[in-house]
């Protein structure tokens, strides 16, 4: 049996696993909240490793690698950013969301939970979120199905759109019948394939590379300032990559976890066993890069392409069935990010703007239904977008993330712990911010020198204080649900 034939069989039981999870959470999905929220049903360690594996995508095994072997740790900065952001966003948001979304009126989506918790009774604020969740996420999902035809093109030889079709169909199948159950414990799985892919690679990559002392030796022999944090790294550099913490604060397909998880005194465990998979992950992903230099020093060869530093390591070292799985790990952190981007566009379709619209009085299964049928329409248009294959992967994914961080960001905090904050300072907000992260991403003075996300973050902000403060009114109610909150987490402690 071939090599390629060992991986090929590796990446279809992967596959085969994944639409099996979408038919048992099929089985379990009876109304609109079991299909957008699982029926806040989901245990510690399905809440933390689920939000970690649709947050890391490509970039964990292949991106982050790639730049750690072509400029050293200067690159780590983002690692470090990202980690510190998912550290306070689990510290600070997940307790207190998960209660308020209950207490608002039972909450399940972002949008829903905005206009519950701030009394708009205009709808604007909801219908606005839901914009732009919708406009950001359809290009994300794109992002990712453009990765996974890279996959398939590079890893089989495939043609790209064939790749591009097979991940689509399979995602689609198990988000469309599963719902967020099927797409929270694929994540999970996914979860679990990647920690273990970035554990074994480097364990084992450096007995091959000669012990500690003579890999070390050997990357130096390459380049001496790959070990430094500081080496070709402006000030402005280092702001913006640790700015990408900030994106965790606003970003639907992560919080809405916390949104599902079965009671607040879990996030504790989910945040440990959340924040340990992702450092060990990501020291994993930043080991193999460097093990990568040490490799290919010492055996006089070069890497075409660096971002398939992992990839290749994995193909040496393990039996190929093994290199299957270390394929396959790639392939779930590209498919656990666009099915959790699936289901949230789905029910900002449906929950936030074809309820907030129509004002309809449906039964349950009718929006059940209508939710499945915005996942197939959602992954259609990311399909025609994805087909020319002309985008960057990482350009589509930084700028949605700093317009997710930018609009939502502040917002999420104000709402969690500013009584004061208002309908029209939510909106407003929301919109500068997005319109900020819009511009600054597109003008290239702007975005070269500062990633948008900083001043994305900062005109949201300001407008949202300055206009709440200027149309704020008391409202017995929103103090209600605002201490009833408070008293919850106090219970809960």
């Amino acid at each position: 049996m071939t090599e390629q034939m060992y991986q090929l069989i590796s990446i279809i039981v992967y596959m085969a696993a994944m639409l099996f999870i979408g038919w048992y959470a099929f089985k379990r999905t009876s109304n609109l909240t079991d299909y957008m929220l699982g029926g806040r049903s989901l245990g510690p360690a399905v809440t933390a490793l689920s939000a970690g594996a649709s947050d890391m995508s490509g970039w964990l095994l292949m991106g982050l690698p790639g730049a750690i072997y072509l400029s050293g740790l200067g690159e780590a900065w983002l690692a470090i950013g990202l980690t510190v952001g998912a550290y306070l966003n689990w510290l600070f948001v997940a307790p207190r969301l998960r209660v308020y979304t209950q207490v608002s009126n039972n909450s399940i989506t972002i949008p829903s939970f905005l206009e519950n918790r701030l009394k708009d009774t205009s709808r604007l604020l909801r219908v606005a979120s839901g914009i732009i969740i919708l406009s950001f996420f359809t290009f994300y999902v794109s992002s990712g199905m453009v990765a996974g035809g890279k996959f398939f093109q590079s890893s089989f030889g495939l043609e790209y759109h064939t790749g591009l079709i097979i991940v689509s169909v399979v995602v689609l199948a198990y988000t469309l019948f599963g719902g967020f159950l099927a797409v929270s414990y694929t994540d999970f799985i996914q979860g679990l394939i990647m920690f273990l892919a970035l554990i074994l690679v480097p364990s084992f990559g450096i007995f091959i590379t000669g012990g500690f002392s003579e890999t070390a030796a050997s990357i130096r022999e390459v380049d001496p300032s790959l070990f430094n944090f500081v080496s070709g790294v402006s000030v402005v550099g280092i702001i913006s990559s640790l700015a990408w913490g900030l994106g965790y604060f606003g970003q639907p397909h992560i919080i809405v976890r916390f949104m599902a998880i079965s009671s607040v005194k879990e996030t504790k465990s989910a945040r440990r066993i959340g924040i340990g998979w992702m450092l060990l992950s990501l020291i994993g992903a930043i080991a193999t890069a460097l093990i990568g230099v040490a490799y290919f020093q010492q055996n006089g060869a070069d890497l075409a392409d660096p971002e398939t530093v992992f990839i290749v390591l994995g193909q040496i070292i393990f039996h190929p069935l093994i290199a299957g799985i270390m394929l396959a790990a790639v392939l779930a952190a590209i498919m656990s990010t666009i099915s959790s981007q699936l289901i949230v566009t789905s029910s900002a379709l449906i929950e936030d703007l074809y309820k907030a619209v129509f004002k309809t009085d449906a039964s349950d299964s009718r929006y059940v239904f209508l939710g499945r049928l915005a996942v197939l329409l959602v992954t259609i248009v990311a399909m025609v977008l994805a087909w020319p294959n002309k985008e960057s992967v990482l350009k589509l994914v930084s700028f949605a993330w700093a317009g997710f961080g930018g609009a939502f960001g502040p917002i999420i905090l104000l709402s969690l712990y500013w009584r004061k904050l208002t309908a029209k300072g939510a909106l407003y907000g929301m919109i500068a911010g997005a319109i900020t992260v819009g511009v600054w991403g597109n003008v290239k003075f702007l975005s070269s020198s500062l990633y948008e996300i900083v001043p994305g973050f900062a005109i949201c902000l300001l407008v949202a204080v300055v206009v709440s403060k200027a149309t704020y009114k008391h409202n017995p109610i929103i103090e209600k649900e605002f201490d009833e909150t408070m008293e919850l987490l106090e219970e809960e402690k």
